[in-house]
């Protein structure tokens, strides 16, 4: 029987599509903005996978909102080792008690929801009781950037259900003022002990290869009466510099016919935004080859459904990736995003990469 506990960060991811690439100390931004919780929904599917895996699990989960309820929902009956202190505004500090009380409830495995602000909280507060039990992340928050996730919920929980061995793989966070400044800083927080899994993310890598007649290809073959919504990352941002204009390095742009419609956009934004014909430009994130779910929660299922796609990167980049990744919290848009896709690498050059 394995004995798993599970703690959620409900705040988790709701800067995301609203703009904020982040959500720690931007909580009551982020619902003036409208933003709306996606850890909850994340949890759940997990949990639905760890329960259809048919594994012998114990669960042991902490109070609402933070897991309990989810996981009965899931169809577990949780053990409940604790509840935050407010259920209304939880805190790192609650999620740093979730993780004392599963320590000493001797759980076998942590299966925590949330991004990388999470990940360190339950990795810091591991090394601090010289705790060795492996963890594993859903991932939910704007920034995923540790190798301490699964690629998507549903992986998360056929992962902890089913690992036999583990391995230590970095805990990185990074400074999400300077992020919103369009500034990539981070720091190594931890290290954890980790389920092997090919289904786990690799840990983010960031810029490489040069991409000047790849963006110069794009720019050339702009059509005026196509709305162009261009994502994050070095890559597109050439591509915005081709435009002619300094995009948002790590944030949505929208671009007609030489007019910038929105700059560093929220879902909103772009929805409004939007013409008769629309193409998303994104490139993967390096390392981890994911094309929508991470960074770029802006590209909302309801974006997507309204635009083409244009998947641009470097050889050096493909080359290290593999396959692509798509999650973008809906399941039935992540299927019909599966298969075999274009991707430009050079001006009249295109690889036919794999989505996974």
């Amino acid at each position: 029987m394995r004995r798993i506990g599970v703690v959620v960060n409900p705040i988790a991811g709701m800067g995301g599509r609203v703009g904020l690439k982040g959500t720690d100390g931007k909580v009551a931004e982020a619902r003036r903005r409208g933003a709306e919780q996606r850890a909850p929904d994340r949890a759940r599917t997990a949990l639905e996978s760890l329960a259809e895996i048919g594994a012998a699990v114990e669960l042991l989960t902490y109070g609402d909102p933070m897991g309990a309820d989810i996981a009965r929902q899931a169809g577990f009956d949780p053990t409940v080792v604790g509840a935050p202190a407010s259920a209304n505004e939880t805190s790192s500090e609650d999620t740093r008690d979730a993780v004392r009380a599963f320590v000493e409830a001797d759980v076998d495995a942590i299966l925590f929801v949330g991004g990388d602000g999470t990940a360190v909280d339950v990795a810091t507060t591991l090394d601090e009781l010289h705790a060795d039990i492996p963890i594993l992340g859903v991932p939910a928050g704007v920034k995923v950037y540790s190798s301490v996730f699964g690629v998507s919920p549903r992986a998360a929980g056929r992962i902890v259900a089913r690992f036999s061995e583990t391995e230590r793989a970095e805990v990185n966070d990074i400074d999400e003022d300077a992020f919103r400044g369009g500034e990539v800083v981070t720091e190594l927080r931890a290290v954890a002990e980790v389920p092997v899994a090919d289904q786990r993310q690799s840990a983010k890598q960031l810029g490489g290869g040069t991409v000047e007649s790849l963006a110069e290809s794009v720019a050339d073959a702009a059509d005026p009466d196509v709305t162009y919504v261009l994502g994050p990352g070095s890559t597109v941002g050439a591509i915005k510099e081709q435009f002619g204009f300094d995009g948002t390095t790590l944030g949505v742009d929208v671009w007609r016919d030489g007019e910038v419609l929105a700059s560093d956009a929220a879902e909103s934004d772009i929805l409004d935004a939007l013409g008769d014909r629309n193409i998303i430009v994104v490139s993967p994130i390096g390392g981890q080859g994911f094309v929508f779910g991470r960074g770029n929660q802006q590209l909302s299922p309801a974006v997507i459904r309204q635009c083409d796609l244009e998947v641009v990167a470097s050889r050096r980049k493909l080359d290290g990736i593999g396959t692509l990744r798509v999650d973008t919290g809906d399941p039935e848009l992540d299927e019909e995003l599966r298969g075999w896709l274009r991707v430009r690498v050079g001006r009249h050059e295109r690889r036919l990469v794999e989505v996974v």
